[in-house]
């Protein structure tokens, strides 16, 4: 992918002249739903607001709910991160579309639910949508160790297992902790992401 930040302004109406010609999304990569495959999927609060945070009952219940939804139409989740202002899935599946109608529909009721609660109709909740399609093994490896490093990145916790909204503890509980170790040594974070394009504004 290319680094968008260190294009020129023609460069970008290039590109996204390119991406409207072909039908593209105009900021993310083109979705798919040629068999099954795994995607990192992630959305934020609009303007970065910590919605979900805002007790620990309501980052339980929306956890819960987001799983639920995922679940039915996806293979498998692989590892997830809710935090207060923002989540992270890693799913397989073979409908793309169906994932982000399921999830949207958990958006708009808890935009519903939480502007009633705060008497605050009208507030603008969930921002968008993000998905990226997992292209290799290291790709994969990567995504997963960044997903579970989420809450210790944000310095909401100082390890991985002590963030409850998570797959985390349930990961490591499985691999146990050498082979966990070694994902992590072999398939580091390092500036993951940091050259994906930006949000749309």
């Amino acid at each position: 992918m290319y680094d968008w930040r260190s294009l020129t302004a023609q460069q970008r109406i290039e590109i996204l002249r390119q991406r409207k010609v072909n039908r593209c999304p105009w900021h993310s990569p083109p979705h798919t739903n040629a068999g099954q495959a795994s995607y990192h999927i992630s959305a934020a609060c609009y303007e970065h607001a910590a919605y979900i945070g805002l007790s620990s009952k309501r980052m339980s219940v929306f956890e819960e709910e987001l799983l639920q939804a995922a679940e039915t139409v996806t293979d498998r989740i692989h590892a997830w991160c809710i935090l207060p202002n923002h989540y992270h899935l890693l799913v397989s599946c073979r409908e793309l579309t169906a994932l982000a109608n399921a999830i949207g529909k958990v958006h708009g009721r808890t935009s519903f639910a939480w502007n009633g609660e705060e008497n605050r109709r009208g507030r603008r909740v969930w921002y968008r949508i993000s998905d990226r399609m997992i292209r290799s093994d290291g790709h994969f490896y990567a995504t997963l160790n960044y997903v579970h490093n989420n809450p210790v990145k944000h310095s909401y916790v100082q390890k991985w297992q002590q963030w409850p909204f998570s797959s985390a503890a349930s990961f490591l509980d499985k691999v146990r902790a050498a082979e966990a170790e070694r994902i992590w040594r072999d398939y580091p974070v390092l500036e993951f992401g940091e050259k994906w394009d930006p949000p749309e504004v």
